[in-house]
């Protein structure tokens, strides 16, 4: 369960980190498969702000009803990827001996927990949202 006031998926990646971290003794490649991840979170984070600075110039050449709506959405998104930013430029610049003060709830994640969350993660992203669209074709 995650607790309100923080990014739904920031806590879930702090998790699933906080997992990656405890097991690096047991198995080294974990060690790779966490920095994996926070690359491809910073990459998908990028890319997100990138798109909706993409739409809000597209939105601002049509100048439509739903402009100002379509702004405040697109300032929360930038704010919303600012903040992961800073969460995974802080989990970049930590050493594996500092890994233990960032620990969140490592104690209630288990390998079914990562499992579960590694699956909804992936869901997020773009292919697996749109592969209806793809098999259908």
């Amino acid at each position: 369960q995650v607790s309100g006031g923080e990014d739904e998926i920031q806590q879930l990646q702090k998790a699933l980190l906080d997992y990656l971290d405890e097991n690096t003794e047991t198995d080294a490649s974990l060690v790779f498969s966490r920095k994996f991840y926070v690359a491809q979170w910073f990459r998908d984070t990028t890319m997100e702000t990138e798109k909706a600075i993409k739409s809000q110039k597209d939105e601002d050449s049509s100048e439509g009803t739903h402009h100002a709506k379509d702004v405040e959405t697109t300032g929360q998104i930038m704010h919303r990827a600012e903040s992961r930013k800073t969460f995974l430029r802080s989990i970049i610049k930590t050493t594996p001996s500092q890994f233990s003060t960032l620990k969140m709830n490592s104690d209630t994640v288990d390998y079914e927990d990562a499992c579960l969350i590694v699956r909804y993660l992936a869901s997020m992203r773009p292919f697996a949202q749109s592969f209806d669209i793809y098999l259908t074709q």
